[in-house]
């Protein structure tokens, strides 16, 4: 492993006086954008806390040969940032379901439950008919016309994308098999039954065993079969469900379809890339079938969706970060982060920031640490280099709270006394698994942590996104600035770019004009 920091690192005060004043100038120069949005873009990355956004960051600098440190990911360029309190109302270290629910639909809710408030009981359904709904900026915004998608690197029925279009008291309903004897009992429908009944444009991501009956092979793994109990072939049904709307209308699985696509005269797309889970980015190149990555599957939603003058809304996950965190594996929680970035520089391309939010957020975090006291440019994926432990042995900058990683250490402990020795280990081989202190065996055990989350935003009322707060707020931003849902008295100029709060000002403009003359 490389370091970066000789003769790299000399930055004397003038250089930081120039920095400075360059961000202050454009601080003091910087105007809100009151517009209406006419589309809003949500990008998650799933565990993306901000020790994750800062090993990142270092990571994504010193794999182009830099020091790292002063890297930087392209929504830390955005102009407003606010920190959100990510608990659920029944947990003081949230789930996705609970998280999602709150940043889509305005509203906090208990700890697994998707689309509800917390009057449910998470896994009892009975109470979904007592309890109330709450709806998703997505349905808010097919109500009033405009196109939605959903593009995740996880499963299409997984927490996060659920939250956009599903009402379950378990996350962990994705299919009729995985219902409960009580829930099959009492008619609660499975999250994928009623995503092919929900009016998204745009649904890609992994999942098709949700999709399919238990007696049909996978078109990708003919040693798997599909999960469902009840003989349906959702695929279908949506296709044509769509095509009955007279809707052109796509399902596709492989890279080869997704290329062939014809977006001029497609307006919905179901792709269902994986059975489980989509690949990790660093893994994608060996799928046999071949797969989109996330930035390319933004890209197509974009175009799509894009078509319709009433604007769109759009919710892109990089599910996968989450998951390299549950496994230990700090290094493909960084490429994931990475790829995420790429989705956003592409949608930053593809629309115009004066009439399109975007906002970049997580919905919690994990119990990755950044410590020691490494030089710069050390290897953020290495071992620290300055000092050893009082043990005489080194240790890595990032290492895990709880996990699967302790095994190693525990097998180290009872076998020689002491910690594993990583001197010689290759600690940035993209399949280790850092060190652990709390034992959990299982391989996905790895646990969510409670800090708070940052959201970055630009566009239309994004300087709404300020100071600490719930993060139920990032609904309430979303839908504010898009008209939609409540709080719709600003909207009445909603066919001018030109916001309400912005008309003083050019009335004082007109008169100091006209007086000069």
């Amino acid at each position: 492993m490389k370091a970066y920091s000789i003769g790299v690192t000399a930055q004397p005060a003038e250089h930081w006086k120039s920095l400075g004043q360059d961000v202050l100038r454009e601080a003091l120069n910087r105007r809100p954008n009151e517009n209406r949005a006419k589309n809003v873009v949500l990008f998650l990355g799933d565990g993306m806390d901000i020790i994750t956004t800062t090993a990142s960051r270092i990571y994504k600098g010193q794999l182009k040969g830099e020091t790292g440190e002063e890297e930087t990911l392209v929504w830390e360029t955005f102009p407003h940032v606010s920190l959100m309190k990510t608990y659920n109302t029944d947990r003081q270290v949230a789930d996705s379901a609970g998280t999602a629910t709150a940043f889509l639909t305005g509203s906090k809710t208990k700890f697994e439950v998707i689309g509800f408030d917390e009057t449910i009981e998470t896994g009892n359904c009975l109470s979904e008919r007592m309890a109330t709904k709450v709806y998703s900026i997505i349905d808010d915004g097919i109500a009033v016309g405009k196109s939605t998608g959903v593009v995740t690197t996880a499963r299409v029925t997984h927490a996060t994308p659920a939250g956009a279009y599903a009402h379950s008291s378990s996350r962990y309903w994705e299919s009729d098999a995985d219902l409960s004897e009580d829930a099959k009992m009492n008619g609660c429908i499975d999250i994928a039954a009623q995503l092919v009944e929900h009016d998204l444009k745009v649904v890609m991501g992994g999942g098709r065993r949700s999709f399919f009956p238990d007696n049909i092979t996978d078109v990708e793994y003919p040693e798997k079969s599909g999960k469902r109990q009840d003989g349906r072939f959702l695929t279908q049904e949506w296709l044509d469900r769509k095509r009955d709307a007279n809707i052109p209308a796509e399902y596709i699985w492989n890279q080869e379809e997704f290329d062939a696509i014809d977006v001029p005269n497609t307006e919905a797309v179901l792709g269902l890339f994986e059975r489980s889970h989509m690949q990790y980015e660093k893994n994608r190149a060996k799928d046999v079938a071949g797969e989109p990555s996330l930035a390319e599957m933004t890209e197509k939603a974009i175009q799509i969706l894009s078509k319709n003058e009433e604007g769109f809304v759009l919710l892109v996950e990089g599910g996968r970060i989450d998951h390299g965190h549950h496994e230990g594996v700090a290094h493909s929680a960084l490429t994931e982060t990475i790829a995420l970035e790429a989705a956003v520089e592409k949608a930053l391309e593809l629309v115009d920031i004066e009439d399109t939010l975007v906002i970049v957020t997580a919905d919690h975090g994990h119990v990755m640490s950044m410590a020691g006291y490494p030089t710069r440019g050390n290897p953020i994926l290495g071992l620290v280099d300055v000092p050893l432990g009082d043990d005489g042995l080194p240790y890595t900058t990032l290492a895990y709270m709880n996990g699967y990683g302790f095994r190693r250490v525990n097998e180290s402990f009872h076998k020689n006394g002491m910690r594993p020795n990583l001197t010689a280990v290759k600690t940035d081989d993209p399949s280790y698994i850092q060190d652990a202190l709390v034992p959990l065996y299982e391989e996905w055990e790895e646990t969510h942590g409670g800090q708070d989350v940052a959201a970055y935003a630009i566009g239309p009322m994004a300087h709404l996104l300020n100071g600490v707060q719930e993060q139920s707020y990032i609904g309430h931003v979303m839908k504010y600035a898009a008209c939609l849902g409540d709080n719709k008295d600003h909207c009445q100029n909603a066919g001018s770019i030109l916001a309400p709060a912005a008309l003083p000002v050019l009335l004082i403009s007109i008169i100091a004009l006209l007086s000069s003359n």
